[in-house]
């Protein structure tokens, strides 16, 4: 009898322990559901966020050979004078036929443009990022968000207005 009891609980504790039951299941699937709800839409906040300070940096890469050429007296200066080369988020801004680099001759202003596009975040896809050079030598950046897609406010720099 000593010998049946003692092989029924280990017969008992056997049964119980041979994985999760369904609700534990349940329970941890709809934690990773939650998880990755809040997750999901915070990492492309982050992503459009990077890729606009990314196109920030990398226009700002031209200013040193816009000062360059404006300091030898050239203020007609093509992409390739800038040694421009195309970002995979970037497209060349292009109203009416412009380069990267325009200048107003009669107010000594210019400015450097660029488009989001190509592989950047449908949330900031189309957005322009200028940076504006006044009479003076001080540059300033601006931001427009594009119309459509899902842009915020907080998509833009610190840097930029």
């Amino acid at each position: 009898m000593y010998f049946s009891r003692t092989t029924r609980s280990a017969q008992t504790l056997q049964k119980r322990s041979k994985g999760f039951t369904m609700i534990e299941l349940m329970v941890v699937v709809a934690i990773i559901g939650i998880l990755a709800a809040i997750a999901v839409p915070q990492y492309q906040d982050y992503t459009a966020r990077t890729q606009m300070t990314r196109a920030v940096g990398e226009l700002s890469a031209y200013k040193t050979g816009v000062e360059d050429h404006l300091l030898r007296g050239v203020t007609t200066i093509v992409n390739s004078d800038l040694g421009y080369v195309q970002s995979n988020i970037t497209i060349e801004y292009k109203p009416a036929g412009t380069t990267l680099w325009t200048y107003d001759s009669t107010a000594k202003t210019g400015k450097l443009a660029v488009t989001m596009g190509q592989n950047a975040s449908t949330a900031v896809s189309g957005t322009v990022v200028t940076l504006s050079r006044d009479a003076t030598g001080t540059w300033t950046c601006a931001i427009v968000g594009a119309k459509t897609g899902g842009w915020k406010d907080s998509y833009k720099p610190a840097i930029c207005a």
